[in-house]
């Protein structure tokens, strides 16, 4: 584990608002062990739903600041290839948000959101909802809740 798990309710906030942004950072193994830990489910799925949350924001708000020009100069990505990417983002719009919870490809969806300018209302909203299940379902299976 990485430390956080011994100050608890404030190591679980701080864990899955970094790990819902680009820090490579696994939420789901801190919130199960201060779930244990704690026994307080309604209170790690508050503040972990929180944390994770307002980290996919931060990183909803980076991508939102991004413009093409840097991506194909800094990056060396054709705009042909975003203007693909883009479509994709568009077929699928807000919805991405709801997986926004899923490692790795979650974070990609989230700045992807951002970077091509969805709606930042709905994005929110369907964005939270997925993180609030994604604890929810490990407090069930953890017979928490």
């Amino acid at each position: 584990m990485s430390g956080l798990e011994s100050l608890g309710l404030l190591g679980l906030f701080l864990g899955t608002f970094l790990a819902a942004t680009v820090v490579p950072f696994s939420s789901d193994a801190l919130y199960v062990a201060i779930l244990l830990a704690t026994k307080q489910p309604v209170s790690c799925l508050i503040i972990g739903t929180l944390g994770n949350w307002l980290g996919g924001i931060t990183t909803y708000w980076i991508g939102r600041i991004g413009r093409w020009e840097w991506v194909e100069k800094w990056f060396k990505v054709k705009r042909e290839t975003l203007e693909k990417h883009k479509a994709k983002v568009d077929k699928y719009g807000v919805w991405l948000a709801l997986i926004s919870w899923v490692p790795i490809v979650g974070d990609i969806f989230v700045i992807a959101l951002g970077f091509y300018k969805a709606r930042p209302g709905w994005t929110m909203l369907l964005m939270l909802i997925g993180k609030f299940l994604r604890f929810w379902i490990w407090s069930l299976i953890f017979g928490y809740l």
